[in-house]
């Protein structure tokens, strides 16, 4: 089961472009099993139903931007295409066009990456904005639970214990994950 996409695989494809969460063409196209062509094609091809909002055009600066900081896109680097990138709205536009059940399992992982991603920042405002503390405990579980989902299952354990912390200046998240190994 190879091909199953992972919500690991598509939490690490978003960045920010323009403070907006995308996922850029190639990637894309690596998620959804197809050549960046047949996203770019699908796009050209539906003009309508990839209103402002659903894609990002990128500028020359940002696609060197994209090549300095991220070695998978060195192949970028000669192109003088500028990538696109996708926004959820825009991914989600793409399975309605790129049919397949591969199509539709990797939809489904982008939206469940953005919806965590989403979660967390909203649960660090509320967190930054309460001062009860049973309140705050609360929440800083649920932080680091949504943490944990977004990381996965996937790390290789036993009986060792993981702490994961994220610092965001006015308050700090730190959740501890304890696992055994099971002998099977």
């Amino acid at each position: 089961m190879s091909n199953i996409v992972k919500f690991n695989n598509v939490n690490d494809k978003i960045l920010t472009i323009r403070g907006t969460k995308a996922i850029i063409d190639t990637d894309v196209a690596e998620l959804y099993g197809v050549e960046t062509k047949e996203i770019n094609q699908a796009v050209k091809n539906n003009p309508r139903k990839f209103p402002e909002g659903y894609i990002i055009e990128t500028s020359k600066d940002e696609k060197s931007e994209l090549v300095k900081n991220f070695d998978r896109f060195n192949k970028l680097k000669h192109s003088t295409v500028c990538p696109t990138a996708f926004t959820r709205k825009g991914c989600y536009m793409l399975a309605t066009i790129l049919k397949g059940e591969k199509a539709t399992d990797t939809t489904i992982e982008i939206i469940e990456a953005f919806d965590k991603l989403t979660e967390l920042k909203e649960t660090v405002a509320e967190l930054s904005e309460t001062k009860d503390e049973p309140t705050q405990k609360a929440l800083m579980q649920k932080g680091g639970e949504i943490v944990a989902e977004i990381i996965g299952n996937d790390l290789q354990t036993s009986d060792t214990e993981t702490s994961i912390e994220i610092n965001f200046a006015v308050l700090k998240f730190k959740h501890t994950i304890k696992r055994n190994s099971k002998n099977q």
